[in-house]
């Protein structure tokens, strides 16, 4: 089971700047509060563990390249942490289609609040469901899905990250959970 924690964003600019300061003890930090959320999004896309711990840590590395380079992020860590995390699984498998049935085996959307009525629909139902119902978007819609709810991310975060406009993630957004609803609930 996938369920991500994600810091605070005051907190995560303060760690950031302390990183990019030389501060080895916020960048242990850093890669303590994010190698799981990074990790897990990679395993949704790779289904050898050893490889998405590799790809995992090749994402930490191009930060602490970029920190040493001064090009470190200077808004959205967690952002510019999934979008080289995106990046990185690009350059090493290219645009998967679709997220891996074995990792959507792994994947229980976790919300803040369980007041999600996307999120508390999908946990309510049979898992072999959701899964099925999952397999049927496109790839850019699970994609969405995973770093709307799962990865909490926001939607300009998730518009940076896919490299997409933030209203064609709203409709992305809405079409998935709309196609869930009806493949889900029925017609």
């Amino acid at each position: 089971m996938i369920i991500i924690v994600l810091p605070d964003l005051a907190d995560e600019d303060r760690l950031m700047a302390r990183a990019a300061r030389g501060d080895k003890r916020a960048m242990k930090q850093i890669y303590q509060a994010y190698f799981s959320p990074i990790y897990n999004f990679i395993r949704l896309r790779v289904d050898d563990t050893q490889q998405a711990d590799d790809l995992t840590s090749d994402v930490f590395f191009k930060l602490m390249t970029a920190i040493r380079d001064g090009r470190a992020p200077h808004k959205s860590l967690r952002g510019w942490l999934f979008q080289v995390a995106r990046n990185v699984l690009y350059d090493t498998y290219g645009r998967a289609d679709k997220y891996t049935e074995e990792a959507l085996e792994e994947w229980v959307p976790a919300s803040r609040a369980d007041t999600d009525p996307e999120i508390r629909v999908l946990q309510s139902l049979d898992s072999v469901r959701v899964r099925e119902a999952i397999q049927q978007l496109s790839a850019d819609q699970q994609e969405v899905l995973v770093l709307r709810f799962a990865q909490s991310l926001s939607l300009e975060e998730t518009a940076n990250i896919m490299g997409k406009n933030i209203n064609t993630v709203k409709s992305l957004q809405f079409r998935a959970v709309n196609a869930l609803r009806q493949s889900l609930v029925g017609d």
